[in-house]
């Protein structure tokens, strides 16, 4: 069993950045796929950003060239660094191991 726990959420203004991380209680090195979902107020959780063990990366196209995904399998660690955030970047973030573990969740605010 693995537990996520995500951190680094905040109140932000446009334009500004921040990073969330993404612990993990054992070790991350046999996950395969890690990613990033974000959940807005009154809608659907969408996939923002995925990563696999080797390193692979994919974004949704609203977060291309402004956030970039990764991960660090000996601090057992993923993260999320977000630039240029903007007012419809505002949601909840949760990160996902392998389709099958989720974080709580943290909030991210970004303001105009």
């Amino acid at each position: 069993q693995v537990q996520l726990v995500e951190s680094g959420g905040g109140l932000v203004q446009a334009g500004g950045s921040l990073r969330l991380s993404c612990a993990a209680s054992g070790s991350i090195v046999s996950l395969n796929t890690m990613s990033w979902y974000r959940q807005a107020p009154g809608k659907q959780r969408k996939l923002v950003a995925t990563i696999t063990s080797g390193g692979s990366t994919n974004y949704v196209d609203s977060v291309k060239g402004r956030f970039t995904i990764s991960r660090n399998n000996a601090k057992n660690t993923m993260y999320l660094q977000m630039n240029s955030l903007k007012p419809e970047d505002t949601a909840v973030y949760c990160c996902n191991a392998s389709l099958s573990y989720w974080g709580q969740g943290t909030q991210v605010a970004v303001s105009s």
